[in-house]
């Protein structure tokens, strides 16, 4: 199975730890990266414009730092996720910065992303795109994209229905580059599972909210220990595109969890950072199924290890 040269041998697991809204700052993509595993960040994350420059500039520097104090472990790259959409006024301005720092590794979401694949291939970085079905990745593919991210069902934020058994075996019939499974995913075994269905990488978001650098509050990540799978809300309310979200939250904001209307599409912003609603992106909060293997709030690199032991035992245990 394919895996870009910018991510060989510099990967202690196959993971990329998913970009999330407001919780992924420096301080946790500087994490995952020392500890092995790709981290990532939306560039939406960063207010102002300025501000992106800034963390891009101290991302690349302290990275550069910690491999050349530690020059046997692996330092993961790290990935800027770009919203390719219509409404977003600063994709201009955020891909021209990324364009500025080498950025290794851009992730984009929604509209195939043409413009943004020439413009991070001129220096030599890659793209990997997010899709939820196979007509999108077909889209991507087109478009010349480095790796498809299959966001199947479970997946935190915003996210499909289709089974991973399903998605990734329809997109290996059509695309021979990289392919990131999505989807309710916790632990080392979860990734060797996504290995084994096809996929070259793992890709996690709700387990790493609830690390100690993660930029959430204290009960949000205290409300995923406390979750499970089934107080997970499917709905397209809060961001004109269909998500998962915790039930809690969106019972603490004053509505009906099984009963929410639905959003028109048309509606989606992303024109100052986030959607119009901003008030429901600080307190409807975002998490996927793998809540069901939520239960401490650990360190990264204490997270890291214990699942690249449980990646281990997890391959010993099937090697017959």
């Amino acid at each position: 199975m394919p895996i870009p040269d910018i991510l060989r041998d510099r990967l202690r697991l196959p993971v990329i730890g998913a970009p999330m809204f407001i919780v992924s700052t420096p301080r946790l993509v500087l994490a995952q990266c020392k500890a092995g595993i790709v981290g990532s960040f939306p560039a939406l994350n960063a207010r102002p414009v300025s501000q992106l420059d800034e963390w891009l500039a101290q991302i690349t520097e302290e990275l550069a730092a910690f491999q050349r104090a530690n020059p046997l472990a692996k330092v993961a790259p790290y990935a800027v996720n770009q919203i390719v959409h219509g409404s977003n006024n600063r994709l201009e301005q955020d891909v021209a910065l990324c364009v500025k720092h080498k950025v290794p590794i851009i992730i984009t979401s929604l509209r195939p992303p043409a413009e943004v694949v020439t413009a991070v291939h001129e220096y030599g970085g890659i793209v990997f795109h997010d899709v939820i079905n196979l007509r999108h990745a077909e889209k991507a593919a087109a478009q010349g994209v480095d790796g498809i991210i299959a966001v199947c069902a479970g997946a935190g934020g915003h996210a499909g229905l289709l089974s991973p058994f399903a998605l990734v075996k329809q997109i290996r019939e059509v695309y021979p580059g990289t392919i990131i499974l999505s989807g309710a995913m916790s632990s080392g075994a979860d990734v060797l599972a996504a290995r084994a269905l096809g996929a070259d990488l793992a890709y996690l978001g709700t387990r790493f909210i609830a690390v100690e650098e993660g930029n959430a509050p204290d009960d949000y990540k205290q409300m995923l220990i406390d979750s499970v799978a089934e107080d997970i809300v499917y709905t397209s309310l809060f961001s004109g595109v269909n998500g998962n979200y915790l039930r809690g939250s969106v019972t603490r904001a004053g509505l009906d969890p099984d009963h929410l209307p639905e959003a028109e599409k048309t509606k989606m912003n992303f024109g100052t950072g986030g959607n119009t609603a901003a008030k429901a992106w600080r307190d409807i909060w975002s998490a996927g199924h793998s809540v069901s293997g939520i239960h401490s709030i650990e360190a990264v690199d204490a997270l890291v290890a214990r699942m690249e032991r449980e990646y281990a035992v997890a391959r010993e245990r099937f090697s017959y």
